[in-house]
């Protein structure tokens, strides 16, 4: 996430010095690479692919047990790619067109009041779309790829950019003066997420405001926690006693959509919410040092007891966890299944498994933290929707080991096995959810950089994972053979589980690129060859895979500073010798974030979020009176505002 002057954001809270530090000595991931590819990196120079080996390829192909693919030595994306650079507004491949679908603010019922900067309030915002948006997903209506439902987390909030005469919070103002009880309502407001239902008419989608299945989720939005943790004594506040009720959900980031049509949306940085720190002799203090908890990022916690840790010092247990939430029905209670286990989530991306289990892939994002799975115990009902519904209660939590050798296992959370035990604090396995990266610690996985945004590619069965990168890594904790102390500009790792099943306890796993600039040797950057000037980029952090089994990627934390480019989507080559092959498809106006992406099942449109266009980067100051950029309106007295956009191809078909 970007670095900015003032006090933290919630976006980059895992940058602060106040984040939830894993204390454990277990091998981080530069450790296990360095051994891994010590001596191949060698031999096939700075810009070489980081190619499966001979020995790895085979024993993948086995495992997998399916034919090969058929590869091509030709590049699969067909598209003009675009100039890498920063300015005030996005660029798309030539022969696309980009439609801003729903900005911040915008109303999303048919009485809901239109955006007035200067003039808003909590009541409004929940009925306008929130701000920041980091997920999106399309839920076809009658199996229409020109008709569904948009789903979208509303991530966190730019006080800043937001409201008129609040400028950059300091850091040393731990009361957060300029922030009132009004502005804050606002805030809790702006969070959540929202469902709308949208068609494609005459080439253009367009919003249905008189849908019956139009919502909005806010961080006050009353939600039921089901799974083994609900009902614990760690999870009873003043306010619910039972231990199974909650407000909102907050910094939902990424997330996913299941074959039964729900949307599972993932509480991510949840730390920066809470106000105060707990005694060294307080049940909780273990728990929360370990979550970053205790340095606010907002003023919620002077004006609601919840978010003050003094008052109510189990709140925070009720977040950080997996929402699923069904689109079609708008009363339907958001369920916190915490059976996924509660940790920095970025996302929730999953599969169905060749024996009818639902696989859900977790990543941590916090430097030094880890990669989870989750695996149903029963399987996915194809002919009866609702009878999925309880599906994410029960089921297996796991922790990834990555072993030098290229193999994989995947270590189960389970209460009573191994080091989880009441010996060790976890009395049950509540405890043992509560309380996920220490049960993970214990077990001794991998420490990563950053594990974002996880995602099984159907067609293949290989997994990618999104590390975005770890500044913190310094020289001592990797041999000299390590390429990547003091990783900047993150990379890519490819899982394949073994026999093609997603819930064998183990796989073989490659890197498939490194990230950063090729033509510095230091950065040790792995794009193929045939990547150009313009086709590398750092900092993975969402992707997606289309229809045809392509990978793309968006990034966060690309800036005129770190890389001279903005972030945005490359289209990045898995197959045959073009793998590693990097092409720039779009990019964000200068301060953005690009989230998302997410196709229609026929790959003719691409939905994209830009978050926080116009944030400060490095050097600069940026406000809602003087803004770096007014994208996307451009309007004087309009400030930037965070958007959903869609992609198509002019005159019609697939992207790319």
């Amino acid at each position: 996430m970007n670095e900015h002057k003032g006090r933290l954001r919630a976006s980059e809270l895992e940058d602060s010095g106040d984040d939830g530090v894993n204390p454990t000595p277990n091998l981080t991931m530069g450790e296990i690479i360095a051994t891994r590819f010590n001596r191949r990196d060698l031999l096939r120079g700075s810009l070489a692919v980081a190619a499966i080996s001979a020995t790895v390829g085979t024993r993948a192909l086995a495992a997998n047990e399916q034919p090969a693919k058929k590869v091509s030595n030709a590049i699969s994306f067909d598209f003009k790619e675009i100039e890498a650079g920063v300015d005030q507004t996005h660029h798309v491949a030539e022969g696309y067109d980009v439609q801003v679908l729903l900005r911040w603010g915008d109303p999303i019922f048919a009485d809901a009041p239109e955006f007035d900067p200067m003039n808003q309030t909590a009541e409004k915002q929940a009925r306008q779309f929130g701000y920041n948006t980091d997920f999106i997903g399309f839920i076809p209506l009658n199996g229409s790829a020109d008709h569904g439902l948009l789903v979208a987390n509303h991530e966190y909030t730019n006080e800043e950019l937001m409201f008129p005469g609040v400028g950059i919070q300091d850091s040393k103002d731990a009361n957060f003066s300029k922030m009132t009880k009004d502005l804050v309502d606002i805030e809790i407001a702006a969070h959540g997420g929202a469902v709308v239902e949208i068609r494609r008419v005459n080439g253009k989608w367009q919003v249905v405001k008189d849908s019956k299945y139009n919502r909005r989720i806010t961080a006050a939005t009353p939600m039921e926690i089901t799974g083994p943790a609900a009902g614990h004594d760690r999870m009873k506040t003043s306010a619910d006693a039972t231990g199974r009720r909650v407000n909102g959900m907050i910094n939902n980031c990424a997330g996913g959509v299941t074959p039964w049509g729900t949307w599972l949306s993932c509480e991510e940085n949840f730390n920066g919410y809470f106000w105060g720190k707990l005694g060294d002799d307080h049940p909780e203090a273990r728990n929360y040092k370990r979550y970053g908890i205790g340095t606010p990022a907002y003023a919620w916690g002077k004006y609601y007891d919840r978010f003050d840790l003094a008052k109510e010092p189990n709140e925070a247990n009720r977040f950080g966890w997996v929402v699923e939430i069904d689109p079609f029905d708008p009363n339907f209670v958001p369920k916190k299944r915490t059976a996924l286990g509660r940790t920095k989530h970025e996302g929730a991306a999953g599969i169905t498994n060749s024996d009818g289990r639902y696989v859900v892939y977790l990543g941590d994002d916090e430097r030094f933290d880890y990669v989870y799975k989750f695996v149903t115990a029963g399987k996915v009902d194809t002919r009866n929707r609702v009878a999925n519904f309880g599906l994410l209660d029960e089921g297996t939590l796991y922790v990834a080991k990555y072993n030098a050798d290229g193999t994989g296992t995947w270590l189960p959370l389970v209460h009573g096995q191994g080091p989880l035990t009441e010996a060790n604090g976890f009395k049950s396995q509540a405890d043992v959810l509560i309380e996920t990266r220490r049960a993970a610690d214990l077990l001794g996985a991998t420490k990563m950089d950053r594990p974002e945004d996880i995602e099984a590619n159907p067609q293949t069965n290989r997994v990618y994972v999104m590390l975005t990168n770890n500044t913190r890594r310094k020289e001592d904790q990797v041999d000299a053979a390590n390429p990547r102390a003091n990783n900047a500009f993150g990379h890519i790792v490819e899982m394949m589980p073994e026999g093609g099943n997603h819930a064998a306890l183990s796989f073989t796993w490659e890197v498939l690129v490194k990230c950063g600039d090729p033509s510095i040797a230091s950065v040790g950057a792995t794009f193929s060859s045939e990547t150009t000037k313009n086709g590398w980029f750092g900092m993975p952090d969402n992707c997606a895979i289309d229809s045809q089994g392509r990978l793309w990627i968006s990034t966060d934390g690309n800036n005129a500073k770190a890389t001279g480019r903005a972030d945005g989507l490359w289209a990045l080559e898995t197959e045959g010798e073009m793998r590693g092959t990097s092409r720039h498809f779009f990019r964000v106006p200068v301060g953005g974030e690009l989230c998302g992406p997410f196709f229609t099942p026929n790959d003719e449109s691409l939905f994209l979020a830009v978050q926080h266009p116009g944030e400060a980067e490095e050097g600069m100051t940026s406000t809602f009176e003087n803004p770096i950029t007014r994208w996307p309106d451009f309007k004087d007295g309009m400030p930037t505002r965070p958007s959903v956009l869609v992609i198509t191809k002019q005159g019609g078909g697939k992207i790319a």
